[in-house]
């Protein structure tokens, strides 16, 4: 069975990016944004209640995933410069089998970011 799912590390610190805020979006044919659900990252970086696209949710598609990492950072402590180098981290990927699991890690800290698709 399909299914979408995230897991946020904060790189800056060593641990998982609790409390950060996450938004899903479908993005439409003509290439504008509809948000599906917005969630903040439990205690392990990751979405509370299960996968935030399941079986009965999956469509094929493009998505966008985005990271509020310049909010996270700041409500952590952290002194950023104003503008933050980076503030939303959009990621963009599809899905293309319905039955397929897409887990969309992220590793950040307020300078860099890196993902892939994981297992």
């Amino acid at each position: 069975m399909g299914h979408l799912s995230t897991h946020v590390l904060d790189l800056m610190h060593g641990c998982p990016a609790a409390g950060m805020r996450v938004t899903l979006q479908a993005m439409g044919e003509d290439g504008a944004p509809r948000t599906i659900r917005t969630l903040t990252l439990n205690a392990d970086g990751r979405a509370d209640g299960g996968p935030l696209l399941n079986a009965e949710t999956m469509a094929v598609g493009c998505y966008r995933l985005v990271f509020s990492v310049a909010k996270y950072f700041s409500e952590r402590g952290v002194a950023l410069p104003q503008p933050a180098f980076l503030d939303e981290v959009p990621i963009d990927f599809g899905i293309a089998d319905v039955a397929g699991h897409y887990h969309v890690p992220l590793l950040v800290s307020p300078w860099a970011y890196s993902t892939y698709r994981g297992s």
